[in-house]
């Protein structure tokens, strides 16, 4: 009975800690992409100062912002895209917590009623021997 709790236990940490880095992973990949996007503005900003021209409508706006502008959309949506996985993440390593907690409490009361059964034999051993002994005067 002890070695499966301790598996299940185990397995349920196993779980927690891919939850975890999961988790850690899309903070980091969200954190990459929105550098990324900043970068990007800081090139834009640049090329707006280089040109003079900042107006993305405009005849002669550099296809250069034009392009990194288009890459600094797509780098924030993708930010969005995993801060709704990452959501999803938290909430799975949250389920795994509690699931992990349930099993430790239930193998905490295993282990409790086990004491309490060895507890039990022992004194009916004692009581035994002192009846023994009582007896015998």
């Amino acid at each position: 009975m002890k070695s499966r709790s301790e598996s299940l236990i185990r397995l349920k940490k196993f779980q927690v800690d891919e939850h975890r880095r999961a988790v850690s992973q899309i903070e980091m990949m969200i954190a990459d992409f929105e550098r990324m996007a900043a970068e990007l503005d800081q090139q834009i900003e640049l090329e707006h100062n280089k040109t003079g021209i900042s107006d993305a409508s405009h005849f002669a706006y550099s296809t250069f912002a034009k392009a990194a502008l288009q890459r600094r959309d797509n780098l924030l949506a993708s930010a969005e895209d995993m801060r709704e996985k990452l959501e999803s993440a938290q909430d799975q390593l949250a389920e795994s917590l509690e699931e992990l907690k349930k099993v430790e409490t239930l193998s905490e009361r295993e282990q409790q009623r086990a004491r309490a059964g060895e507890l039990k034999r022992e004194q009916a051993e004692y009581d035994e021997i002192a009846r023994f002994r009582h007896g015998k005067r």
